[in-house]
């Protein structure tokens, strides 16, 4: 198991809760960008940086991951690339995305896009709170623990 993070967009709080879950866990985290990250020296820590471009680490990310792997993401069309080849996928907001509801997200995705396309509606996705954090925080420790005892 492995997980990757999608960290051009990553808030930091939930890049410091990976973090010390990694080194925790030990447990081989890959933070993807295409600027730089500084983050804690650790043999469980890895950064790749990624030519600029709004799609190379959602790219180097489909490319690499595996099934079995946690991927961290708020980008919805990466989830649905990823959730039918067996990656666990979750937002940095606490949403989860699996075989059961990745269709209907991805649609309501793509229509809140036209809309905002054509100037509809405004705004973006709500600020990012304790209460967001802590709904990650649990459903990241929650999917580690089941693809842990998944792996062994």
């Amino acid at each position: 198991m492995k997980v990757w993070i999608d960290a051009d967009a990553c808030p930091m709080p939930i890049r410091e809760i990976i973090l010390r879950a990694a080194v925790r866990r030990q447990i081989s985290t890959t933070f993807v960008a295409n600027s730089p990250l500084t983050l804690p020296q650790s043999e469980y820590i890895d950064f790749v940086h990624v030519d600029a471009g709004p799609d190379e680490a959602d790219a180097f990310i489909a490319d690499n991951s595996e099934t079995g792997d946690l991927v961290v993401t708020q980008d919805i069309p990466l989830a649905a690339i990823l959730v039918p080849r067996g990656i666990v996928v979750i937002s940095p907001r606490g949403d989860s995305y699996n075989p059961d509801n990745i269709g209907d997200t991805l649609s309501r995705r793509n229509l809140m896009q036209e809309l905002r396309d054509t100037g509809s509606i405004t705004g973006g996705p709500r600020p990012f709170s304790d209460k967001l954090k802590k709904q990650f925080a649990n459903l990241f420790d929650s999917a580690l623990q089941k693809l842990s005892a998944q792996s062994k």
